[in-house]
């Protein structure tokens, strides 16, 4: 008899969030799961690793159900690594980390804990997909993410994915009557305009406050922006070998003095 997929959930809003308890509700139906995540909000930590301090986890039940869970005092990239190197007493076919509240589309990408536990997996060769829903609440609606999700988790468990590629999945925040369905996108070309608000706390020390907007600097169609935009669900094939392959002929141009 065939084993059930094992399914590795992570996040990096804190393993309480409701869009981890969305998403392993969805999960619960398409295999075992094992959850290891944050034991706090580890939001916009990117790739962080915990190498100068100890990492503590402890098992858990937030929720009755039949899956493990595993609190963990580390990042999202460290939950996927002790969950694969010892938690796990196989080897997951699938990690899925979110559901984010927020957006992780075009460059919020590379400074996401959601994605970069997603990418960790895809680093150990292993099926992984990062989830987002575009409202930042706490007490956002996941309903209408249930279904997308399941639907790409489904065609990832059934056709894998290619070596060193992860998807980064992001849902409009509509009802899912106003969804119009999912669309495979490129990354869109945007970035933050920051400026750091100057404050003084009360004890007259001085600090700064990062604000900033987002601005898309893409017109393109075919972009992870436009699809939101427009009332669909982005999924963008995203890869973590970040060699700028096209310019090494050129630089092979340059005379380094020998």
């Amino acid at each position: 008899m065939s084993k059930k997929p094992l399914i590795l959930i992570t996040n990096d809003d804190g393993i309480t969030a409701p869009g981890i308890r969305a998403l392993i509700e969805v999960m619960t139906t398409l295999g075992d799961v094992v959850v290891v995540a944050p034991d706090s909000p580890q939001s916009g930590m990117g790739h962080a690793i915990t190498i100068n301090s100890t990492l503590h986890v402890e098992k858990v039940t937030i929720e009755d159900g039949q899956q493990l869970e595993y609190s963990c005092s580390g990042t999202p990239a460290d939950c996927v690594k002790l969950g694969v190197k010892q938690l796990l007493d196989r080897r997951p076919d699938l990690c899925v980390s979110g559901i984010n509240h927020g957006s992780n589309s075009s460059i919020n990408v590379i400074y996401s804990g959601t994605m970069s536990a997603a990418i960790e997996a895809g680093v150990e060769g292993i099926p992984a997909i990062g989830f987002s829903l575009c409202n930042y609440n706490w007490s956002a609606n996941f309903e209408a993410c249930k279904s997308y999700v399941k639907t790409i988790a489904e065609n990832v468990l059934k056709h894998g994915l290619d070596s060193g590629i992860v998807l980064n999945v992001n849902i409009p925040n509509l009802e899912q009557k106003h969804i119009k369905g999912i669309k495979i996108c490129r990354q869109a070309k945007a970035n933050w305009e920051e400026e750091f608000d100057k404050r003084t706390n009360p004890q007259g020390r001085e600090y700064y406050w990062l604000t900033g907007k987002f601005v898309n600097l893409d017109q393109g169609e075919d972009t992870d922006e436009w699809a939101l935009a427009n009332g669909y669900v982005s999924v963008v094939p995203i890869q973590f070998d970040l060699t700028a392959h096209h310019s090494i002929q050129q630089l092979n141009t340059w005379t380094f003095g020998d």
